[in-house]
């Protein structure tokens, strides 16, 4: 499509150059031109006209004849006739190059990055290899995310589709920002669930089976640099890191917590198509 309308424009301006150039071509262009458009002003008032009968027959049917609106359909009928056949012809064009999207702007970008368009035909990634327990234990991750210790990293528990975006996000993450991620919790109990919850509404504000996490479709995730985890909100380099790590996971389809109010930036989950998890209380 895109050479067609370049090729279009290339035949476009070969003809402009000629006809300024050569005044008897430029005549016969005029000529050609001055028919063309008598052509489609005839057209379009037989179109019109067509449709005005059309209308008239369903007016007269409906009870309007003789009424304002009948007068405002004859009226204007070179209008309203010449924007129905520019829609339908929109849509025709549409059919014939193939483009669903004619008349509305396509939802879908335009230039994929390739490693999302390899996780979209279902390229199986490897999770990193795990980190020391002592890395979770620490009184900075006590603090920040309390009994995240006893969280769950075991990546073969999550659902293989939410477990692949997310291994995507962590590839991109490396590769292209420079940002290692470790994992810090994915499945989650709905006894630990409860557990959370009983600890305010700072560390979580979902029941036991309303989070994502209790059904693989959930994750938390932290910055390794140095050997330690980097969690604070209060390190601007880490901040820099949630701001390209939420763009990534929403570019692979996953919601980021750090769009909520409750300011959640290492959590990502998968909306599945066809799950309905339990509403919140």
């Amino acid at each position: 499509m895109f050479l067609f309308v370049l090729f279009l424009y290339f035949v476009l301006a070969v003809v402009l150059v000629a006809g300024f150039l050569l005044p008897e071509l430029r005549q016969r262009i005029f000529a050609y031109v001055g028919q063309g458009v008598n052509t489609v002003l005839a057209v379009l008032r037989r179109w019109s006209d067509a449709c005005t009968q059309l209308v008239g027959a369903l007016v007269r049917t409906f009870g309007y004849a003789g009424t304002s609106f009948e007068r405002f359909v004859i009226e204007h009928r070179l209008l309203w006739g010449g924007t129905a056949g520019v829609l339908i012809l929109s849509v025709l064009i549409g059919i014939v190059f193939g483009q669903r999207n004619v008349l509305f702007f396509d939802d879908q970008p335009r230039d994929i990055d390739p490693k999302v368009e390899a996780l979209l035909k279902g390229e199986q990634l490897v999770p990193p290899p795990p980190l020391p327990p002592e890395v979770f234990a620490t009184a900075e991750v006590e603090q920040v995310r309390p009994l995240t210790k006893e969280g769950s990293r075991d990546w073969d528990v999550l659902d293989a589709d939410f477990r692949n975006r997310l291994l995507m996000v962590y590839r991109i993450m490396k590769e292209k920002y420079g940002y290692d991620l470790a994992l810090l919790e994915g499945y989650r109990s709905p006894e630990r669930q409860a557990k959370l919850l009983a600890l305010g509404g700072n560390v979580t504000r979902a029941g036991a089976n309303q989070s994502y996490h209790q059904y693989g479709l959930a994750a938390d995730n932290a910055f390794y640099r140095d050997g330690k985890l980097v969690i604070s909100e209060k390190d601007s380099w880490a901040m820099e890191g949630y701001r390209l790590y939420g763009e990534t996971a929403e570019s692979v389809g996953l919601v980021w917590g750090g769009r909520w109010s409750f300011k959640d930036y290492g959590h990502v989950e998968y909306h599945k198509p066809g799950f309905k998890r339990p509403p919140k209380n």
